[in-house]
């Protein structure tokens, strides 16, 4: 069998509603190692030939066997193999790559061969191709560098690079001198005779055609004539040795997935170079979008944090336990009148209860506060442990907090508001001071930071705080058995004739056997007691989130500690602010929604942004489309090749994006003074939308480039 054998090969254009013949029953054969010359006029379908030989085109009809192999039945991805393997095309217009060098422009098969080369080999057979062309001194020069014969021996070398069996030359002197043309026709003639290359060449010129070994002359579509055959050139052994190898280079080809990836990454890299301003106002888009996200999620979890302690310092993450009420014969006697709640209920629950971080007992009164000829009642008396600044989440502006062992000893020390210190010392430092609770005196250790109304909008300033001993014992007056301390204290007698006892366990008792000690004795001498109350106690959550927990614990733990059965109610009440706290962060986390969504829209501009700038490249790039399908890419080399090139742009412009989001977050935190916070989960999802992006966005334009049909590519002006 014949290396190329057409067999009535018909082709006919359809413009529009016109059917246009070009081929008219063509038949010819061509053995393997000739060197043939396809002569004819302008319009004679010589070139559509050419074009159907070097399976860039397909015939309406006919057959076309290359090599033993039915050509007109393989895909179009097949047909890219075959051109990659056995045939190499020199244009009349050399379709080089512009701002590409000679060297990479001969490289650039190799990026779509099954037998992918190591970057040094490609490189070693390209330097050798430019050498024996005459071009060894010419390898880093663009195509603007080089004149019109320079750009012809490049395009000879590409064809080459691939050791191809048969040699397509259309015109390839049509834009040559007379003496550069001698020397390409010359090169060639040494490829027939030395190498065995099959040669087709294309020309309407008689003393071009004379160079070759056979002509066949192509009039109205038709083989009008064709001169004697010559002898077969000498060699064949490239086109006999690739052949051969066609199934394991078909092989080779799938299992070199990681190499192609590597080439694909490479060529979309010279890509974007070639246009290296583009490129960057391409990914503008990209790093304005990705930037938002970061500066606005950074700047949104540092205001929903700031929030977030806010509403923690004002007590949000607090919780109350309050005793129950007590009732007799039907008659409820209020909230608190159920004395259930213990200090050792409050250390209980910090240690057994994994949802709290501190927890306080308190006793309340409500007195006059007096420094000298000045008083003033404080909205809280709050009688408690060191612990509780630490609950309440509270510092010192001056001065020391009370010690553990002041409340085991019951001293007469106490701790100021800011509300109190003002209106009791107007100016003067109160620390050492003393003033007087119910004509206890108490001196002052320490002043709190300003705090400010609470949430319910009660001045938190306005407080005292003494060890809790203290205030039951000594200010209130109450023992185990009095009720609640604070209504005892608003209906106990004149202040100034009490004298404060511990000893008073039952005060409607009279002792009928020994005489009862004075207000002095007793004060003097108190009594132990068994069981001592408390008027509620205060717990701190570890957090917002962990507040429903620590409710649970809680409740299980006082229910065992105060043998409380199985339906029976509790003798205890816990208040907490899930609510407020729910709507007020509920408000920062809607503010840190919006400003995501607003960074989102500028992300999607900047994706339409390089959905634009791809198809206005695939439209200025047709031609090199159609160039790398006619030496062997496949339609998924050309889709990898643009969507890559979108994917790296998305890629870049994410990582700097990364930088420049995380550059605004600090600044606006130096310079403005606003709460900032990394977010880690912004950086990752922002960086992995761009991406996204880059594949949504340049998804269709690497379609459409992947769409294009070689020879129209080819033909695209």
């Amino acid at each position: 069998m014949e290396f190329i054998e057409l067999r009535d090969i018909y082709k006919t254009y359809h413009l529009g509603e016109i059917d246009v013949p070009v081929l008219k029953g063509i038949s010819l054969t061509v053995s393997q190692g000739e060197f043939v010359a396809l002569m004819g006029t302008s319009g004679s379908g010589k070139t559509t030939l050419m074009n159907i030989l070097g399976c860039l085109d397909r015939p309406s009809s006919g057959e076309f066997w290359l090599d033993g192999q039915d050509v007109v039945a393989l895909s179009a991805d097949e047909w890219a193999q075959l051109r990659n393997q056995k045939i190499g095309f020199v244009f009349q217009t050399f379709n080089l790559l512009p701002r590409t060098s000679a060297l990479e422009n001969v490289t650039m098969p190799l990026s779509y061969t099954a037998a992918h080369l190591s970057d040094q080999e490609a490189r070693q057979r390209a330097e050798d191709l430019l050498h024996r062309v005459g071009l060894g001194e010419r390898l880093d020069h663009e195509p603007s560098q080089l004149s019109g014969g320079q750009q012809q021996r490049v395009a000879i070398a590409r064809a080459l690079i691939n050791n191809p069996s048969i040699l397509f030359a259309d015109e390839p002197t049509g834009n040559l001198d007379s003496k550069t043309s001698e020397e390409v026709l010359d090169l060639f003639r040494k490829l027939n005779e030395e190498e065995g290359v099959t040669i087709i060449l294309v020309t309407h010129d008689a003393n071009v055609a004379r160079c070759a070994k056979r002509i066949i002359r192509i009039t109205d579509g038709m083989v009008e004539a064709e001169e004697p055959q010559a002898l077969a050139a000498p060699g064949g052994q490239v086109g006999a040795s690739l052949s051969a190898g066609s199934e394991v280079v078909t092989k080779l080809r799938s299992g070199l997935a990681a190499l192609r990836v590597q080439w694909m990454v490479r060529t979309a890299l010279h890509g974007l170079r070639r246009n290296v301003m583009r490129a960057a106002l391409t990914t503008l888009g990209i790093v304005i979008g990705v930037a938002a996200v970061i500066a606005m999620m950074e700047i949104g979890n540092g205001s929903s944090s700031a929030i977030q302690a806010t509403i923690a310092s004002m007590g949000a993450n607090n919780l109350i336990i309050l005793p129950g009420t007590a009732s007799s014969g039907g008659v409820s006697f209020g909230g608190g009148s159920n004395k259930t709640l213990t200090p050792q209920d409050a250390d209980a629950i910090l240690a057994e209860c994994p949802a709290v971080r501190g927890s306080v007992p308190i006793v309340r009164a409500r007195t006059q506060v007096i420094y000298g000829n000045r008083n003033w009642v404080p909205s809280f008396i709050y009688g408690t442990t060191p612990d509780w600044l630490e609950v309440r989440e509270w510092g010192l502006a001056e001065g020391d907090m009370f010690t553990e062992r002041d409340v085991r000893n019951a001293s007469k020390v106490c701790v100021l508001g800011q509300r109190l210190v003002r209106e009791l010392f107007q100016g003067e430092n109160p620390i050492g001071k003393e003033v007087r609770v119910k004509n206890v005196s108490f001196r002052v250790v320490g002043v709190l930071n300003a705090k400010g109304a609470n949430m319910m909008g009660m001045d938190q300033d306005d407080v005292l705080l003494a060890p809790w001993t203290t205030i039951k014992f000594r200010v209130t007056g109450s023992s185990a058995e009095t009720g609640n301390q604070s209504a005892a204290t608003a209906t106990s007698g004149s202040t100034s004739t009490t004298v404060n006892s511990l000893n008073q366990i039952y005060p409607n008792a009279q002792n009928q056997l020994y005489p009862l000690p004075s207000a002095t004795q007793a004060a003097d001498t108190p009594q132990p007691v068994r069981f001592i109350n408390v008027d509620q106690i205060l717990t701190a959550g570890k957090s917002t989130q962990a507040i429903p927990a620590a409710v649970t614990q809680i409740t299980q733990l006082l229910r065992e500690r105060h043998r409380i059965g199985p339906g029976e109610a509790d003798d205890f009440n816990i208040r907490d602010m899930t609510e407020m706290t729910k709507a007020l962060s509920s408000t920062g986390t809607m503010m840190t929604k919006l400003l995501l969504a607003v960074a989102l829209i500028s992300l999607l501009v900047g994706g339409v942004g390089i959905m634009n700038i791809m198809l206005v490249s695939v439209t200025e790039r047709t031609r090199e489309i159609g160039l790398r399908m006619a030496v062997g890419a496949w339609s998924r080399d050309i889709l990898q090749q643009f969507l890559a090139e979108s994917v790296i742009l998305c890629f870049c412009g994410g990582l700097v994006g990364i930088l420049v989001g995380r550059g605004i977050s600090i600044l606006v935190r130096i310079l403005l003074k606003w709460p900032t916070e990394l977010s880690i989960g912004a950086i990752v999802a922002a960086f992995a939308v761009s991406v996204t992006v880059g594949i949504v966005f340049g998804f269709y334009p690497a379609w459409k480039a992947s769409r294009l049909d070689p020879i129209i590519a080819l033909r695209y002006e």
